[in-house]
């Protein structure tokens, strides 16, 4: 039986959003529980402030998908800022007073869109401390795939002008590629299984085909242990 499998919300979203990418990945026969977060969740983290709340959540699921299916180990997938939030929480360093050291209860992280970098003031503290503490692919018993759009080239010009702004305050380069917000070079991690879609956007409330609908799910599924 593969093994159950936890959906990390994006930056400021809900559970709500990730129903039918739950609902996909139980037909394809993964028991899979999404974090329960309400977009008020998030309050208390605006202007970079610790994701403890998340993380308790995160953990509470990650407890009950153990429980309830008698299983050893999950799977991971990460939105957004759910892919660092879940690097976080398999570290064994203290992080606002909590260790999580979660990564002998995960298989594998799928991170889908997300900003493993950052120029953001407001994101930098979190993003420094994970990539200061725990570069890369840094649990070589976790199996991370990174997982990028090739959808939005960023220009200043119309219809691009946002996507040019985002990438560039995340990777500091506006003039490239990515899902329309994270350019495809913060949506890698040296040593992971670095895959990009062609297509894709970044939010599953966008116009269109994102990480989680049918024909990019069938790609990067295959990965989930």
């Amino acid at each position: 039986m593969p093994l159950p499998t936890i959906i990390v919300p994006g930056y400021l979203e809900s559970a709500i959003a990730y129903r039918q990418l739950e609902a996909a990945l139980k037909n394809l026969g993964f028991p899979t529980l999404t974090v329960p977060l309400r977009r008020r969740d998030w309050l208390p983290t605006i202007g970079g402030k610790p994701v403890t709340p998340i993380l308790q959540q995160l953990d509470r699921t990650v407890q009950q998908a153990l429980q309830k299916y008698n299983a050893t180990q999950v799977n991971l997938i990460g939105h957004s800022a759910g892919g660092w939030i879940s690097r976080i929480f398999l570290g064994e360093k203290p992080y606002a007073m909590n260790v999580w050291n979660a990564h002998p209860l995960v298989a594998t992280l799928i991170t889908l869109g997300t900003p493993h970098t950052s120029q953001e003031r407001w994101t930098r503290w979190n993003l420094d401390f994970v990539n200061n503490n725990y570069p890369g692919a840094f649990y070589q018993n976790v199996h991370y795939v990174c997982v990028a759009g090739q959808t939005i080239f960023g220009e200043r010009q119309r219809g691009s002008w946002l996507a040019y702004s985002s990438y560039q305050l995340t990777c500091g380069e506006g003039n490239t590629w990515g899902d329309g917000i994270t350019p495809i070079a913060a949506a890698h991690l040296t040593g992971a299984e670095n895959l990009v879609i062609e297509g894709v956007r970044h939010s599953p409330r966008s116009r269109g085909i994102w990480y989680g609908s049918p024909e990019p799910l069938n790609i990067w599924v295959q990965y989930l242990a």
